[in-house]
């Protein structure tokens, strides 16, 4: 458990240093609800059929995240190479990843749990973190390499790695282990859990020790099972925090998140 959070940890940095970070949306009206943005719709649409003008509209309506798919998630080329549009095309004719495509349009086509949930979950974080940016949420496909993505007040929903355990190709690629968080019921949890990451990093992330890299996820996942309401992530270090608040009652969830000494939680 504790190499999984190290890799987490990892990843997200990593998006980070290969800017993934989105441009904001400084104009959607923070009191608007969330509902997930079908971009993997058109994504299937161009991929199946070839139909250009679905590609028109996954750069017109979704530069941004048609530009971090193709350039930092796929990496097949940049977005304003002229031969661009064919890699993308050519990228997924492999018959394994259009039968992916053609299994997750199936199992996603409709999304209401997702859009209640996470609705759920930030309507909690709006009322115990001030100023808590709401994110722009979509959903895309791409070729089993991420999950989450995570960018400035956007998330993107990787759905090709929520296929469920049993799903056949990953039992080919994946260990049980693995397969058990690439599950529908862990969409929720993950976007949650990703979001907060990038906007509570932990500081000085080379000179921290195991234990404090540790306590600041499990920091996080208590948040974000607090956010759920349930205990979703139950570990031996949320457990430690969930203790800690305990002991703790007038420290706030925001306050929480920033405190940045470790000594204070260590068991």
């Amino acid at each position: 458990m504790k190499k999984l959070y190290t890799i987490i940890l990892m990843t997200l940095f990593l998006f980070t240093a290969c800017e993934l970070k989105l441009k904001p949306y400084e104009d959607e009206d923070q009191n608007a609800r969330i509902e997930v943005l079908r971009y993997d719709r058109l994504e299937s649409r161009y991929l199946t059929t070839g139909d250009f003008s679905a590609l028109q509209r996954m750069n017109t309506e979704f530069p941004v995240e048609t530009r971090t798919l193709l350039e930092k998630v796929l990496q097949i080329g940049e977005v304003n190479d002229p031969e661009i549009s064919s890699k993308f095309l050519r990228f997924y004719q492999d018959s394994t990843l259009l039968a992916l495509i053609s299994d997750t349009e199936a199992e996603y086509a409709n999304m209401d749990d997702l859009n209640k949930g996470l609705n759920a979950a930030f309507d909690y974080l709006k009322e115990q973190i001030p100023n808590l940016p709401i994110p722009r949420v979509y959903a895309q496909i791409g070729a089993l390499d991420q999950s989450i993505i995570i960018g400035d007040k956007s998330i993107g929903i990787c759905l090709d790695k929520y296929m469920g355990e049993k799903y056949p190709l990953y039992e080919k690629y994946y260990s049980y282990q693995q397969r058990e968080s690439m599950t529908r019921s862990y969409i929720v949890p993950d976007c949650v859990t990703f979001y907060l990451l990038s906007l509570y990093p932990i500081q000085d992330y080379e000179k921290r020790t195991q234990l404090e890299h540790d306590l600041h996820m499990a920091k996080v996942m208590w948040v974000a099972n607090q956010a759920l309401g349930t205990p979703f992530f139950n570990t031996e270090y949320t457990r430690v925090i969930d203790n800690f608040m305990i002991l703790h009652k007038g420290l706030s969830v925001s306050e929480l998140l920033a405190l940045d000494d470790y000594s204070k939680i260590m068991p």
